[in-house]
């Protein structure tokens, strides 16, 4: 006997039921419950209503195969039996039930393509209506929560059956102006950006301007990794899931706004990579960078206007934006607090981060943020229109690389990463979530895809409370037995305050001790640059040292020997708070490389030290040009071509001349071998030494 196939059942239509008033038939009213199948059951509810002359219509959802409000057709009546169909579907799905005696099950045959299994369905309260019953009380567990962790504000929304069953802020959006924190109130949503930038390259696939699985240099011909072989693999879907082989080298782009998305790829080449394409998950921003950069270039446009126009626009995120310059325009916007070491809250600056835009600039509210949920929830559909297919939306919520575990909960599966989402099995229910953290913000957006239920937190203080937050709901309205994930995490903080303690008293266990500079400060100054991570510039004033990359300003605090810390001393910008740097020298004495490990998973960074800036002067090398003559009596001669100087001696190949840090100029190729020129008043090179590993000889300026 043929069995009904419940693959099938995949529809796109959306029935919207009369609002008119009407006399309820005994079959009005949500039911909830499963076709038994031979392996399991398939989960799925029904809205069914009557209207004045008793006439039903209906719609059917079915979670796992992403199926929302699909319509019903055929209703016929007889008695305490109702039979009713899918139209449309091969096979002619129909479903025949009869009421048991207190009218609050719906029971029967499932019928499909010759094949007969049996359904059951309860009634109860449709979705919205049960989850609003939940969280009744649900207020004061956020408001004592938002004062136990000394967070300034909190939003949240929460999605369920489609509506918006709560939104709410507590707290402050701005502290100092006693402003409060409201559903609208605009906050950097951080990483949870990513998500949005996968789902507009899946409209791109869905249009076939994309292949997710080709290699990407098919569609960025200019993009390089430092191994041509990963540069040759990579595609699009590695881009979304972590799994490029490099590290996150988060300091490259960290505060830096200078130059285009376009540059700051052309860097890549010279990122150490940790790991071979695939090897392992590595969360990484600038892979996310590179996608929306990617879904820029294929529509011809920027990453800003394909996310406002495919996304923004069509889901009624009229005040989301990409800059937090862009937010504090706006009349509602929360601002960014930290707390001190006292548990003091203070503001603190807006931290803009443009360039990485695909990877986390996003801001928004709660109120704009529900209906990015129930876009995510509803299948890629809004209204009558599907913005992306059910099927591709499916994929990006789907595992594609595994996360290492971050320690035993058996309440929760391990995490995997789909294409900018978290997935994992939250106490038995599939869950796709993730987190985002930028200076003074944090965000946890996570939703239940079988549940038809989704919350969105926001917090306007670096902490952990959002995500918190949205378990002790997800417990309430999934009613689930209730589990003290907030004082839990409170207890545990509290518990880790005399071993962090401790630690700060002992973090000069490693120092050695009455040790000095090796040379004056001023012989540490300078520029120091890496082909992938730009330049550091060094200075020396009021007697210290300062770092500064990324417009980052550092002060210095002597370690040890020729090592320095960023000074964690400091109030002002933290990121480089005892960061270490070491200073080495070259074979000539000179202090040439400044080393620091601004990636902690792969090897430190090697900046080097660059010559100054007159040894690539036109004018200042024209002085240099002319012919010399030794006491071994053969003449040689410097010349000038543009700003490079060559070096021309009898018998032997041009030699070109390299600015050294040292002033003097090294011989391309030959390691050991360097030139210094004694200028006359004028500027005029009088003479010429040679130094090099047999000796050290002097040439004299030959007169015309």
């Amino acid at each position: 006997m043929a069995r009904p196939n419940p693959v099938h059942l995949v529809f796109v239509a959306l029935v919207t039921l009369a609002t008119a008033a009407w006399a309820e038939s005994p079959f009005d009213g949500h039911w909830k419950g499963a076709i038994a199948l031979p392996s399991g059951q398939l989960d799925l509810d029904v809205d069914i209503g009557s209207n004045a002359a008793g006439e039903l219509s209906g719609d059917i959802s079915i979670p796992v195969q992403a199926i929302r409000d699909r319509a019903l057709g055929d209703f016929a009546i007889d008695g305490r039996t109702v039979t009713f169909s899918i139209p449309g579907i091969p096979g002619d799905p129909t479903f025949e039930g009869t009421l048991d005696t207190n009218g609050t099950t719906l029971s029967g045959p499932f019928r499909q393509g010759g094949g007969e299994l049996t359904f059951s369905l309860t009634l109860g309260d449709d979705a919205a209506a049960a989850a609003r019953a939940a969280l009744e009380g649900f207020d004061a567990v956020i408001e004592k929560a938002v004062a136990d962790f000394n967070v300034p504000g909190l939003g949240i929304a929460i999605v369920a059956g489609g509506e918006v069953v709560l939104a709410r802020g507590f707290g402050h959006r701005d502290r100092e102006n006693d402003l409060p924190m409201t559903p609208d109130t605009l906050f950097a949503i951080g990483s949870t950006t990513k998500a949005m930038t996968a789902t507009v390259l899946g409209m791109m696939a869905d249009e076939g301007k994309l292949d997710w699985d080709e290699p990407l240099v098919r569609y960025l011909p200019s993009f390089r990794l430092a191994d041509p072989t990963v540069t040759a693999r990579i595609t699009a879907r590695d881009l979304v899931t972590h799994r490029s082989g490099m590290p996150r080298h988060d300091l490259l782009w960290y505060s830096n706004n200078e130059g285009t998305r376009a540059e700051m790829i052309a860097r890549f080449a010279h990122l150490e990579l940790t790991g071979d394409l695939r090897e392992r998950y590595q969360y990484n921003n600038l892979m996310f960078m590179t996608a929306g950069h990617l879904a820029g270039q294929l529509a011809d446009t920027t990453w800003e206007e394909v996310m406002r126009t495919r996304l923004f626009a069509p889901l009624g995120m009229t005040r989301s934006n990409f800059a937090v310059a862009a937010s504090q325009s706006d009349d509602n916007h929360a601002l960014p607090y930290r707390e001190t070491d006292s548990d003091e809250l203070v503001r603190i600056p807006f931290r803009s981060i443009d360039l990485i835009g695909p990877a986390g600039s996003v801001n928004s509210s709660v109120n704009e943020m529900a209906q990015w949920l129930r876009f995510n929830l509803s299948g890629g559909q809004v209204g009558d229109e599907q913005l992306i297919l059910a099927s591709t939306l499916a994929d990006l919520h789907t595992p594609h690389m595994s996360i290492p575990p971050a320690g035993p909960d058996a309440r929760v599966s391990q995490n995997a990463y789909g294409m900018g989402w978290v997935v994992d099995v939250y106490r038995g229910h599939r869950r796709v979530h993730h987190g985002g953290g930028i200076d003074g913000f944090s965000t946890a957006v996570s939703f239940f895809p079988d549940d038809d239920f989704g919350i969105v937190a926001f917090t306007n203080r670096g902490s952990g409370l959002g995500g918190l937050v949205s378990q002790t709901a997800a417990d309430r309205v999934l009613g689930l037995k209730p589990v003290s994930w907030i004082d839990d995490a409170l207890e545990r903080s509290r518990q880790r305050e005399p071993a962090e303690e401790d630690m700060e008293a002992n973090k000069d266990a490693a120092r050695v001790a009455d040790t000095t500079p090796s040379r004056p400060l001023d012989a540490y100054a300078g520029d120091y640059h890496d082909p992938g991570y730009g330049v550091v510039t060094v200075r020396h004033a009021d007697d210290r040292l300062y770092a500064r990359f990324n417009g980052i300003d550092t002060p210095l605090a002597h370690w040890h020997y020729d090592v320095w810390k960023g000074d964690p001393s400091r109030e002002e910008d933290t990121t480089f708070e005892s960061m270490t740097y070491q200073f080495r020298a070259d074979f000539d004495g000179q202090i040439a490389e400044l080393v620091a490990p601004f990636e902690t998973t792969s090897s430190p960074i090697v900046f080097r030290k660059q010559p100054s800036a007159s040894m690539t002067d036109p004018d200042y090398l024209a002085g240099l040009a002319g012919i010399f003559s030794g006491s071994t009596g053969i003449d040689g001669e410097v010349k000038l071509s543009g700003t490079t100087l060559t070096l021309h001696l009898p018998g032997q190949p041009v030699y070109t001349l390299v600015p050294e840090v040292s002033g003097r100029f090294g011989i391309e190729g030959l390691q050991g071998f360097n030139l210094g020129f004694e200028l006359g008043d004028d500027g005029t090179a009088t003479s010429v030494t040679f130094y090099q590993p047999n000796g050290v000889f002097t040439a004299t300026r030959v007169e015309d």
